[in-house]
């Protein structure tokens, strides 16, 4: 194969990728003094990103809620606070930085949530773990190389056999057959007429 039978195309693709789990430890203050923790969920999850050469902010917030007892476990409530994050994706180019322009792309692989939650030693604060995992793709101008064929070709193709006579055969058979039921009817319809 020559050079002068390749060409190249340009076009879009994912040109670099890079991921990150991240793990942390969120400090709440609620109004009440908690007795006990009855449950901790993490809800309304957003994020926004941007490129920074080989690397990638995520700027996200989301909401944890704790439903706890308070007042020596003679009530209840819950204590709902967001939380802001910002997670530096780096990115893995497979063949060098594109130079164009480029567009990033983020995955949400394990929202955020609660690993644990607990009260602090103080008895006045929440404790909560969280764990999150974030995908970061790069879309960018990249080239592909095709062989090109200097002459006109037909690919092959798979005909099956068929034969004039047997079709044409078929179509005589059709007709005996169809001037025997005629025939067949017509005695019928004599021996109709003949009964009156």
């Amino acid at each position: 194969m020559t050079l002068k039978n390749l060409r190249q195309i340009v076009t879009k693709a994912v040109v670099a990728k890079g991921r990150k789990k991240s793990e942390s430890t969120e400090v709440l203050r609620p109004p009440n003094k908690p007795s006990g923790i009855l449950g901790c969920w993490i809800i309304n999850h957003t994020h926004q990103s941007k490129k920074y050469g080989k690397y990638c902010e995520v700027s996200g917030k989301f909401d944890i809620n704790v439903w706890y007892s308070h007042h020596d476990h003679s009530k209840t409530s819950v204590y709902t606070e967001t939380i802001s994050y910002k997670d530096r994706v780096r990115l893995h180019y497979r063949d060098g930085a594109t130079g164009g322009q480029e567009d990033v792309y983020i995955k949400v692989i394990q929202q955020p949530n609660c690993t644990e939650a607990i009260i602090s030693k103080c008895g006045e604060k929440f404790h909560v773990s969280v764990e999150r995992e974030l995908l970061a793709e790069v879309v960018g101008e990249t080239k592909v190389c095709v062989q090109v064929h200097p002459h006109d070709f037909e690919e092959e193709w798979r005909f099956e056999d068929e034969s004039s006579s047997s079709s044409s055969s078929g179509g005589h058979r059709e007709g005996k057959d169809f001037k025997k039921d005629f025939d067949h009817e017509k005695d019928d319809s004599d021996k109709d007429s003949s009964s009156y």
